[in-house]
């Protein structure tokens, strides 16, 4: 090959590791295909009793056609769908809470989780913007942290912690 040919083809793969940054995961379907999940059904339209009745239209608000999978999910077992409003913690988990934050809560604990999962992925992902291929590299940043379910059940059997059952290892 030439120098000018070789010269061409280094600027052209530099210029294509140069590409937009979408953090670590690349979750585009490259085969373009229908995106199953972000197809929501409305609920079927329905006559109301009175028109005068009908709440005066507001941008951001609701529909009365809008999927209400949460409610409906508490309604389809049993239970009450207007509890689901966010009324704080039911006077039952107030033991929890005592419990789980006996040694104090920061106010501002996602602010800080987010500086420094920020300055992990700055140290760790180093050259995750540089590829020539679209890839995911979220399990190569994190791999160190990931936790193998399999040997922490063993831990915990062998130190005779009761444990649920758990399908046989492959």
């Amino acid at each position: 090959m030439r120098p000018a040919s070789i010269l061409i083809l280094v600027i052209v793969l530099s210029l294509a590791a140069c590409g937009e940054n979408k953090g670590l995961r690349d979750l585009s379907d490259p085969a373009a295909g229908p995106e199953e999940f972000a197809i929501v059904p409305n609920k079927p339209l329905q006559t109301p009793d009175n028109y005068k009745s009908l709440p005066t239209p507001a941008p951001g608000q609701a529909n009365l056609v809008d999927a209400t999978p949460r409610q409906d999910a508490v309604a389809a077992l049993g239970g009450n769908p207007a509890l689901l409003a966010d009324q704080g913690v039911p006077s039952s988990d107030s033991a929890l809470i005592v419990n789980a934050s006996r040694y104090g809560v920061p106010g501002n604990i996602r602010a800080t989780t987010t500086a420094e999962d920020a300055d992990f992925r700055k140290r760790r992902g180093r050259f995750t913007n540089i590829r020539l291929f679209k890839t995911d590299r979220y399990v190569q940043v994190y791999k160190s942290q990931i936790l193998d379910s399999r040997q922490t059940l063993d831990a915990a059997r062998r130190a005779g912690v009761k444990t649920p059952s758990a399908p046989p290892a492959n």
